[in-house]
């Protein structure tokens, strides 16, 4: 029998939703584009092999070009949303100067992505300790040792430093770094973005003119 080429069919909006894991969840939450995220971060801790709070940090330098780097998520709730960092980093620098960012995960294995726009604030001195606190003890030694984004001489210089920062706090306490803090991004725009068949993907935007409105709900074409 003459072999032939089997073209696979298109996959069906159930396949998609069964292999994303979305069943027939409503890309809705009411006006409550917090739930929604916290829903699909659940989801994404079962689905996602690495890193599932990965989130991409965009934030503006001097000239206002933009800058891009990969970050983790620590914490989400209605504020909005924190991470941490070394305060005279180049991102540290560039909130100094400009204090608005946007944020973008994305799941590929539940083909889900969410963009948020907001304003940046400094989280309190007691989340940024308790957070610190919470840390490995070698990446508390690490805050302390590394300049972050500036010029490194050689890697034996870095972890001379570390050498230096571990005898100093021996066995003892080591307590957070006056630059070393978080960030919260209170989102002023959180737009939901759901693959689905022949590029038809569900768009739903959550947005507010400032921090004290209250969300407008809009859907918007693929």
């Amino acid at each position: 029998m003459a072999s032939r080429d089997i073209i696979p069919p298109s996959p069906s909006e159930a396949d998609y939703q069964r292999e994303a894991g979305q069943g027939d969840v409503p890309l809705t939450h009411g006006n409550d584009p917090f739930a929604l995220f916290a829903e699909w971060l659940a989801q994404a801790r079962e689905k996602e092999p690495n890193d599932p709070n990965a989130m991409a940090l965009a934030t503006v330098d001097a000239d206002g070009l933009p800058d891009v780097r990969m970050v983790l998520l620590k914490d989400a709730d209605a504020r909005g949303f924190v991470f941490y960092t070394n305060l005279e980093s180049a991102k540290g620098n560039q909130l100094a100067a400009v204090s608005k960012a946007a944020l973008c995960f994305h799941w590929k294995s539940l083909r889900r992505q969410i963009r948020v726009r907001g304003i940046v604030e400094p989280v309190s001195d007691a989340e940024a300790d308790a957070y610190f606190a919470s840390r490995a003890r070698d990446s508390r030694i690490g805050a302390w040792a590394s300049s972050q984004s500036r010029p490194l001489e050689s890697r034996h210089a870095l972890e001379k430093n570390v050498a230096k920062f571990a005898a100093k706090f021996g066995l003892g306490e080591i307590p957070r770094p006056e630059f070393w803090s978080g960030y919260r991004v209170r989102p002023l725009r959180i737009e939901f973005w759901r693959d689905r068949p022949f590029r038809l993907h569900d768009r739903l935007v959550f947005e507010r003119g400032d921090l004290d409105s209250p969300f407008t709900q809009t859907r918007l074409y693929p």
